[in-house]
């Protein structure tokens, strides 16, 4: 039987393609159009895996799918990077002077922004998703509207590219992570990364010190963010991923942090993918 993968977004998706590059076995889509809905696919039983868009290398970290991880306790299992290409497509037949609107994801909206600046006439409008925006402008064939999506995108729904790799910058990459229900036993010489989130007493030097527990143990910070916790003011939580070369630096660190911070927790241990 075929592994059931929930991704954000339709066949010709980004999060598609992550599913065909990083699963080598076959699998079945369950399309969700929000991240909330990906999550109660994963809770509910209806995909045993899921792809979510976790932070970009322009608009950077997509915070509010820390919290939908955290909070429904899901598991980081393993991670993609996808260099991003967006394009800007419409039905064919149609120039750049035609579009009066351009729909697609907020993130990607984002980044192509330097582009979408030059046509100020050209109204921007959010959307749930890249590729389904660009079905749904087939499928009811609207002229002057234009969607950002990938080239996939475009084979698959007919549509011309009128403005290809219209992203910012050139190099755009997007991480994504694979998250479960249930944890996913992954031996200890594979991981080399880990996304932790703690609480700190609010005082002067307690995060210095934690940073410095992580350097001593030899952990490398890719990426530290803060998020407030909306039922006690003034009062942040802390989502940090590391990598690292053995994992008993790690396990070191680990159970030093469990003691200093107020509250601590593992939201995945996994393998470094990032070349």
């Amino acid at each position: 039987m075929n592994t059931i993968i929930g991704i954000q977004g339709i066949t010709g998706s980004f999060h598609h393609q992550v599913a065909q590059e990083y699963f080598n076995h076959e699998f079945v889509l369950d399309e969700c159009l929000s991240f909330e809905e990906l999550v109660d696919s994963l809770l509910a039983g209806k995909s045993e895996q899921a792809i979510m868009a976790i932070e970009n290398s322009i608009a950077g970290p997509i915070i509010p799918n820390y919290a939908l991880i955290d909070k429904n306790n899901l598991h980081i299992i393993g991670e993609h990077y996808l260099n991003i290409h967006q394009n800007l497509m419409a039905l064919k037949g149609q120039k750049i002077e035609d579009i009066l609107e351009v729909h697609s994801h907020p993130m990607a909206l984002l980044q192509c922004m330097d582009f979408l600046k030059k046509y100020t006439n050209i109204k921007l409008v959010e959307d749930k998703d890249t590729a389904e925006t660009a079905r749904r402008i087939q499928e009811k064939q609207l002229k002057g509207i234009a969607a950002i999506a990938s080239k996939t995108a475009s084979e698959m729904y007919d549509l011309e590219i009128i403005a290809p790799e219209i992203q910012t910058i050139k190099n755009n990459m997007t991480r994504f992570v694979i998250i479960k229900k249930e944890n996913s036993f992954v031996p200890e010489s594979e991981i080399n990364r880990a996304s932790i989130k703690f609480e700190l007493d609010h005082k002067r030097g307690s995060l210095a010190a934690v940073l410095n527990v992580m350097s001593d143990c030899k952990l490398n910070l890719t990426k530290i963010q803060s998020l407030p916790k909306i039922e006690m003011p003034w009062k942040y939580s802390f989502f940090v991923d590391v990598t690292f070369e053995k994992y008993e630096d790690y396990a070191k660190a680990k159970s030093l942090l469990n003691i200093m911070a107020e509250y601590f927790k593992v939201l995945g241990e996994y393998k470094n993918t990032k070349i």
